[in-house]
């Protein structure tokens, strides 16, 4: 069962610094660019915490983490973060509008509202059948996120949890009084939070979340890394069976969001192919017939029209759109006799665009190997389909070809993972992020 518990969470002080200036996205959508402005906004910004900059002094006794974890240290000796005194959980709403150029005209601007709470959450193992990933992780993220936690012993961001009910605990959860906090962030997006210290709501929600499964929508490195740090502790502790008790270490902080949601939305992430030793459109076109049916259409498709096109034809099944300096090739109808290219994928893991498009074309097309797509040595990943194809049209453009894809749908993320099956890495994009530094969770609470 999900055991979740309050905590007295760190929180900036709005009397010392602007919420707006010092909040962020997560770790792993900060841009240098993002990383640069962030700094800029505020001395307390939690860039310098949770993605500081890297400086070629560095060495085991100064470096990005140690930076961290000094002005961790000091922005709570001086009230910059102040700490909670009551166990709480904390209501957390985002309102927001659908970005244009992943959606064509029937859903741009579309005003949506999602809801959740923050709390602790037990890390669980996912053999114990309670958390549920749905994509594949990195080692190399892992091993930086855990420098991070062993250096502040602290939780800056929120692991995003899905949970799935007809809509008790967010009624349980329900408020009429403003906001303690209310951010406007870079995307236009307005993240507002409120404290709840009343025993009997936290008591009721926790009842209402013991029988959830838990999936994770955002946050599978740092969910890993939070058992990972667990079990180092454990092993510290001499502890040889699970702490079932609180111990600090037990728990990370957690996000939970209904996945029936009407504000739940998964964007797709585009696919870039660069840098290939030698690349023909034509022998792509050839190549590619061998897997899907093959339509040359119009070449100056934009953003929203193939958001369109690809919605109304992802209806009958797979629907991709492969786009060149020149040429755009629709791609639909996967030849259904190909399945050894799939071996060791389940039918629920094959029926995925993202699968159809790694396997069929990424792989066998183009030539990349799975290490390859991991360590994203010809692959770059967009969220924005403008962008994705300003990579291969126009002046500067360089890229050899942008594969543009339907989003996967939320009934898909959940089968798969309560099957225990996971999906490429970048598979899904849950929109929009939550925002780091809102609530803070100190292991020394």
């Amino acid at each position: 069962m999900a055991d979740i518990r309050p905590f007295r969470a760190l929180r900036y002080d709005p009397r010392r610094v602007s919420p707006a200036q010092v909040l962020t996205q997560p770790y792993d959508k900060i841009t240098p660019g993002m990383q640069e402005r962030y700094y800029a906004a505020s001395p307390y910004n939690l860039v310098r915490l949770i993605f500081g900059r890297r400086e070629e002094k560095d060495n085991p006794a100064n470096n990005v983490y140690s930076r961290a974890a000094a002005d961790f240290r000091d922005w709570r000796s001086r009230g910059i973060l102040r700490q909670d005194s009551d166990p709480s959980v904390y209501l957390y709403s985002q309102s927001f509008t659908y970005p244009e150029s992943n959606t064509g005209a029937s859903r741009s601007g579309a005003a949506l509202l999602r809801r959740g709470f923050i709390a602790l959450g037990r890390i669980e193992d996912y053999s114990a059948g309670i958390v549920f990933r749905h994509e594949q992780t990195l080692a190399k993220p892992k091993a930086d996120r855990l420098d991070l936690l062993r250096a502040t012993r602290a939780h800056f961001g929120q692991i995003f949890m899905l949970y799935e009910d007809t809509g008790q605990v967010e009624a349980l959860t329900a408020v009429s009084r403003d906001p303690d906090v209310s951010v406007t962030d870079e995307y236009g997006v307005v993240h507002s939070v409120w404290q709840v210290t009343d025993a009997k709501v936290i008591d009721s929600v926790g009842a209402a979340m013991k029988d959830k499964k838990l999936i994770i929508a955002d946050g599978h490195h740092r969910y890993e890394t939070a058992l990972n740090y667990r079990n180092e502790q454990r092993e510290r502790s001499g502890a040889a069976l699970p702490v079932r008790g609180y111990a600090p270490s037990e728990f990370v902080m957690m996000t939970f969001i209904n996945m029936n949601s009407s504000g739940l939305v998964i964007l797709p992430t585009h696919r870039v192919v660069h840098s290939l030793p030698s690349f023909s459109e034509n022998e792509f076109r050839k190549a590619a017939r061998g897997f899907f049916d093959v339509d040359r259409i119009d070449p100056s498709l934009d953003a929203c029209r193939a958001a369109v096109m690809l919605r109304e034809c992802g209806r009958a099944g797979t629907s991709l759109l492969a786009v060149t300096a020149n040429q755009t090739f629709l791609l639909h109808h996967p030849n259904p006799n190909t399945p050894q290219i799939f071996s060791g994928l389940s039918l629920r893991q094959q029926a995925l665009d993202v699968v159809q498009l790694h396997k069929c074309l990424l792989e066998k097309v183009l030539g990349l190997s799975e290490d390859s797509i991991r360590n994203q040595q010809n692959i770059a990943y967009f969220r924005d389909a403008s962008e994705a194809l300003s990579q291969v049209r126009g002046p500067g453009a360089q890229a050899n070809i942008a594969f543009l894809m339907n989003p996967c749908r939320m009934a898909q993320v959940r089968d798969l993972a309560f099957a225990g099956e996971v999906m490429p890495q970048k598979s899904t994009d849950f929109y929009p992020k939550l925002l780091s530094g809102l609530t803070i969770y100190a292991l020394d609470e």
